[in-house]
C-alpha cells in the first residue's frame, strides 16, 4: 500500500464513492430529511474507511451543535471586485471572533442557490449573509426558514429577517449638501434609473437630492432632473444636453460614479472643465473609475465592509432573528471635483 503525503480531502471521498462533495458532506453530518439512498450511504462511508479520511472537524460540529462557519450565499459578490469589500467585511470579523465564513456565488441560478442553502444546511452554519451584488428587494430562501438569516446591501421584500443597506437617502442629500455648501443654487441630478423603476438606489438618491434643495430653499428645476440607466454612455448625453442650454447649471449631483464619468467627458467635449464651469459629485466611489479622473471625482462611498460587518454583528449577537431595518452611512469622499459656485457679476 502506498502511502500518502497528503491529507485526504471530502473531494477524494466524493471521487471515491462516485458522489458530490456536498453527499458526502450530508452523509457526515447525517442530515436528517436528506433523503441519500442506503447503498449511496454504504459508498461513502466505505470511501471514508478505505482512504482513513479524518471526520474530526464534524465530530466536533455534533458534540457542540455549532460548526464554527457562517455561511454568505450572494449573487456576483465573491467574484466582482466592484462589491468584493462585502465579502471582506464578513471574513475580517468572522476571523476576529473565530469562525470562518463558508461562501456560494451563485450568478443568480436557482438550482445553484438551493444546492448552497443544503449546503450551509449540512455544515450545521450558526447563520447565514444573503448578500446582493446590487441594492435591491429580494426574497429570502425558504431553505433558510428557521437558520439565523441576514440580508446584506439588500432588503428583505417579506420583512421578516434583519436588512443590512446603504442610506441611500443620506447619501444623495450629502452629495447634494456639499454642492449647497459650495454655494451651488443651481443643481441637476441625473439619476440612475427610470422614474417609474422600484430599485432603492436610485429612489433614495433622488429622495436625498430634492431634500437638501428643500432644506436650503432652493426650488427643484423638474427639466435639470434626469433619468439614465447608469452607464458613461447616458451621463456624456444627458450632460451634453443640460449643458448646451443657454440656462444651465452650475453643478450635476450624477446617480454613480459611471454616469459622473460620462458628464466629464460631456464637459470636454463641449471646451467646459471640471470643476470650474459645473462641479460634478458622483456615487459609489468605484475604485477603477472615482480616483482616476482628471479631477479625481468627489463621490459617496458605498460602505460594503461596514455593511458585512453590521450583519455578521447581527448574526452573532445572540438575537439575529429580530427583523428590522439596519441603513449604513455612505461616507463623502472629497475631490478635486467641486468647487465654490460663481458669484454672478
Amino acid at each position: 500500500m502506498v502511502r500518502r503525503t497528503q491529507p485526504v480531502t471530502m473531494k477524494d471521498v466524493a471521487e471515491r464513492a462516485g458522489v458530490s462533495q456536498a453527499t458526502v458532506s450530508l452523509v457526515l453530518n447525517n442530515v436528517r430529511g436528506s433523503r441519500v439512498a442506503d447503498a449511496t450511504r454504504d459508498r461513502v462511508m466505505g470511501a471514508v474507511r478505505d482512504l482513513g479520511y479524518s471526520t474530526n472537524a464534524f465530530a466536533r460540529s455534533l458534540r457542540s451543535g455549532e460548526s464554527g462557519m457562517i455561511g454568505f450565499i450572494s449573487d456576483e459578490v465573491a467574484s466582482s471586485p466592484f462589491a468584493g469589500e462585502l465579502l471582506k467585511g464578513a471574513q475580517l470579523l468572522a476571523w476576529e471572533t473565530g469562525n470562518v465564513i463558508l461562501g456560494v456565488d451563485t450568478f443568480g441560478d436557482p438550482g445553484l442557490e438551493a444546492a448552497a442553502v443544503d449546503t450551509m444546511l449540512s455544515y450545521r452554519v450558526r447563520g447565514v449573509v444573503y448578500a446582493s451584488m446590487f441594492h435591491r428587494v429580494v426574497e429570502v430562501p425558504e431553505g433558510l426558514a428557521g437558520v439565523p438569516t441576514v440580508v446584506v446591501n439588500a432588503q428583505d421584500g417579506a420583512g421578516l429577517v434583519p436588512s443590512v443597506f446603504p442610506d441611500e437617502e443620506l447619501g444623495g442629500y450629502t452629495a447634494t449638501r456639499h454642492l449647497v455648501e459650495a454655494g451651488h443654487t443651481r443643481i441637476a441630478m441625473i439619476n440612475i434609473q427610470s422614474p417609474d423603476s422600484t430599485l432603492p438606489a436610485g429612489i433614495g438618491r433622488l429622495a436625498g437630492y430634492r431634500r437638501a434643495l428643500d432644506e436650503a430653499g432652493i426650488a427643484e428645476r423638474p427639466d435639470w432632473v434626469r433619468y439614465g440607466t447608469g452607464i458613461v454612455e447616458d451621463g456624456l448625453a444627458l450632460t451634453t444636453e443640460l449643458m448646451s442650454a443657454s440656462d444651465r447649471p452650475t453643478a450635476i449631483f450624477c446617480g454613480n460614479d459611471r454616469t459622473a464619468w460620462g458628464a466629464y467627458r460631456a464637459l470636454e467635449r463641449l471646451g467646459l472643465r471640471t470643476p470650474q464651469d459645473c462641479s460634478i459629485v458622483g456615487f459609489d466611489n468605484h475604485q477603477m473609475v472615482a480616483p482616476y479622473l482628471d479631477p479625481g471625482l468627489t463621490t459617496l462611498e458605498l460602505p460594503y465592509e461596514q455593511m458585512a460587518t453590521t450583519a455578521v454583528e447581527i448574526l452573532l449577537s445572540g438575537a439575529p432573528d429580530t427583523a428590522g431595518a439596519h441603513p449604513v452611512e455612505c461616507s463623502l469622499i472629497s475631490r478635486g471635483s467641486v468647487t465654490e459656485a460663481k458669484v454672478p457679476a
